[in-house]
């Protein structure tokens, strides 16, 4: 019978590979696991990597929770509009950081286009973040609010005749309504 054998290590490589794993470890914590959990970044790699952003959204490594989500309510509305042809419209809620929205938007048989998007509270600089951008008849679907603020779509009709929509939602959020 075949017997296997293994190869014995002197203690000096076992040494030397603990050492290594050691050294490797710790420059893990210092570039990865500090940033991200404790918003420490001593190195700069974290801030590069984008780590510290993780950090934040949950201080000193505690849980965050939506904040007066129960102020907004529940809701469950539906509404029509009237798009005029080659005109644009804007329709919005006020959704806080964790509220959410489920949606169904349809048209009257004509495509448009539309920006599904959010603008965080208190920004003056105009900014704002596209979740969807395309051209359809409708959309359904339903999101989380990754910030504080209005969050909802902008329609173009770039047809030469009227579009009714109609947009059904639920969620946690205050309707804001048609915007100029």
């Amino acid at each position: 019978m075949n017997e296997i054998t293994f190869p014995t290590q002197s203690n000096a490589t076992l040494i030397k590979a603990s050492l290594i794993s050691l050294v490797i470890a710790f420059i893990v914590y210092l570039t990865i696991i500090l940033p991200a959990e404790f918003n420490s970044d001593p190195t700069g790699v974290g801030e590069f990597m984008g780590l510290t952003k993780l950090s934040k959204e949950t201080p000193n490594n505690t849980i965050t929770q939506p904040t007066n989500i129960a102020s907004l309510g529940y809701k469950d509305d539906e509404k029509s509009f009237v798009i005029p042809p080659n005109k644009g419209i804007e329709y919005k809620f006020k959704i806080q950081k964790h509220g959410s929205l489920t949606y169904h938007w349809v048209t009257d048989g004509t495509p448009l286009y539309f920006d599904f998007h959010g603008e965080p509270k208190g920004d003056t600089t105009g900014y704002f973040e596209s979740y969807t951008i395309a051209t359809s008849l409708d959309m359904k679907g339903s999101m989380i609010a990754p910030f504080d603020g209005q969050h909802g779509w902008y329609w173009k009709n770039n047809s030469d005749h009227e579009v009714t929509v109609t947009l059904k939602t639920q969620g946690e959020y205050e309707v804001i309504g048609l915007v100029n």
